[in-house]
């Protein structure tokens, strides 16, 4: 992968003070991006920043909820202060959910879709322009669950699944300006200590650390990320599980179905 792809253009990524955000933060600053990084909390984002500056590259942050009509615009009128431009818009920011939708307080579904989808909308609505002028990047990070909908991750399945309409209706609508749109569907990833989801009554709790074989690192998910922007792909699935999920859904997806009611205790138990 070429570095001379993203030398001095300018990135946006939603949610990169820690997690798959900052790891895609990180491969852009190697390549000599100049970054904007987003988040909530000021902390995380102060030492995120400082790592970013250790690649000799232009760095801001900007704290905001990204969810918000007044965040999303002031994310990207601060990039483009600071850069004069934007070339890449990652839409990263997230958060997944855990229950049963007989027991489900709804307003987990609007919290999540607030944090999944409005997260994502609110940013892209003010970058188009900025995008149509450098025939850039539009990102957004799904999930192998936004393929179908998965037990027990209700709200979540349904908000990722919302994110390849959008992508959808802008890579038509766009199609005459040359932004290219790209849609990354991530499979299970190590996540950052201290990382949290939301029960089925709306509370938070910590997620249990995930290892094994079949756990995504997030710099792999990274660079499968500047790998989509390179190619200028619009659909890219992760792992070979992924991958397979992804094709039998559309071919058969009635043995896909079948397939998860027979180990629905397994997704139970991933789901507590």
């Amino acid at each position: 992968m070429s570095a001379q792809k993203f030398n001095g253009k300018v990135a946006v990524i939603t949610g990169s003070s820690r997690g798959i955000g900052k790891a895609i933060a990180l491969e852009l600053a190697k390549r000599g991006a100049f970054i904007v990084l987003n988040g909530r909390d000021f902390d995380r984002l102060n030492n995120t920043e400082s790592e970013i500056k250790s690649y000799q590259t232009g760095v801001i942050s900007v704290c905001c909820d990204v969810s918000t009509n007044e965040g999303g615009r002031l994310l990207i009128s601060e990039a483009v202060k600071a850069f004069g431009r934007i070339d890449f818009l990652i839409n990263n920011v997230g958060v997944s959910m855990r229950g049963n939708v007989c027991e489900m307080n709804p307003d987990v579904f609007r919290a999540t879709f607030e944090s999944n989808y409005m997260s994502a909308v609110c940013p892209t609505i003010p970058a188009l322009d900025q995008l149509r002028l450098s025939k850039g990047s539009l990102v957004f990070i799904s999930s192998l669950a936004g393929i179908r909908g998965l037990p027990f991750i209700s709200a979540y399945s349904s908000s990722k699944m919302a994110l390849r309409a959008l992508a959808e209706s802008i890579r038509i609508e766009e199609a005459d300006h040359g932004i290219h749109v790209g849609l990354v569907f991530v499979g299970i990833t190590v996540n950052d200590a201290g990382k949290e989801t939301l029960g089925s009554d709306g509370s938070r709790k910590l997620l249990e650390p995930r290892s094994g074989s079949g756990v995504q690192s997030k710099e792999s998910v990274a660079v499968a990320v500047l790998k989509n922007i390179t190619k200028r792909k619009f659909i890219s699935v992760l792992t070979f599980v992924g991958k397979l999920n992804y094709l039998l859904q559309h071919i058969v997806p009635q043995i896909v179905e079948r397939i998860i009611i027979k180990n629905i205790r397994k997704f139970e138990e991933r789901s507590r």
